[in-house]
């Protein structure tokens, strides 16, 4: 007697699942409205003073182009050595973090930490609390941008150091090798197109947050931004705005095409 083997449809998956996650984020938006006590009315009562602004903004005031080129060109140092200094300082930080450089908890998991408080604090706040220190001016910019390139770029380079192969490593070991020559001829061949290119992504950060941080006094282009929006002069904010742009995408466009010929 043929047995005839029947194949089994399985059943469709339940949209349960779907509906709950729906529900869910739902529940979240209306929560979230009524804490912050925000709502649709708000909203579209609100929305055509946005066309009022952007009336006042058009055309901008090209004259005034001219009185922004130096505050530009501070804010750019300010990009360049601020993420020059975090750069340096995320070089010892990445390695103690990195769990294949130092085989101890006790000393990667203390620095993870240190390098997580560092990414919580915004830079805007950073640049407060150093001009408080070195007063107003470009320095506390620097520093802020310093610390915070430093989080950032530490962060990432240590997750790449994890990542590489280990066969060199176990090689210079069993040669004899010590730590210093590990870093030197197996970690950073493997790692230095990678750390190249985490600098110059956090150089793009910093260009775009150096740019507000004159709002509370650590200078650059962020002072001209408070000048003119405490004037509602909306025309020259509207060319700021063009000028910063088209420096972001400058920067952005050499940056891009650095990390394609390095990766």
């Amino acid at each position: 007697m043929n047995q005839v083997n029947e194949q089994k449809i399985p059943k469709a998956p339940s949209n349960l699942k779907h509906y709950f996650t729906f529900f869910l984020i739902l529940l979240l938006l209306w929560g979230s409205a009524y804490q912050t006590d925000s709502t649709f009315r708000e909203l579209i009562e609100g929305f055509p003073n946005m066309f009022s602004v952007l009336d006042q903004m058009i055309p901008p005031n090209w004259a005034y182009f001219d009185n922004i080129i130096g505050a530009m060109l501070d804010t750019i140092r300010m990009a360049v050595l601020g993420t020059t200094i975090g750069a340096l300082i995320a070089v010892p930080f990445a390695i103690f973090s990195a769990s294949n450089m130092v085989k101890s908890t006790w000393i990667y998991y203390p620095v993870r930490f240190l390098l997580n408080l560092v990414r919580t604090i915004p830079e805007l706040l950073l640049a407060a609390i150093f001009v408080a220190i070195f007063g107003l001016g470009p320095l506390p910019g620097i520093f802020a941008l310093g610390i915070f390139s430093t989080g950032i770029i530490a962060k990432l380079t240590y997750e790449a150091i994890e990542g590489i192969d280990k066969g060199p490593l176990e090689s210079m070991t069993a040669v004899g090798a010590n730590k210093i020559q590990w870093i030197m001829f197996s970690v950073v061949p493997q790692v230095a197109a990678y750390y190249v290119s985490y600098v110059l992504y956090s150089f793009e950060i910093n260009v775009r947050a150096a740019a507000i941080l004159g709002l509370v006094g650590a200078g650059g282009i962020g002072e001209y931004y408070d000048r003119t929006l405490g004037f509602l002069e909306y025309d020259k904010v509207s060319t700021i705005i063009i000028f910063t742009l088209l420096v972001v995408l400058i920067i952005d466009y050499i940056s891009t095409k650095l990390r394609e010929n390095l990766l």
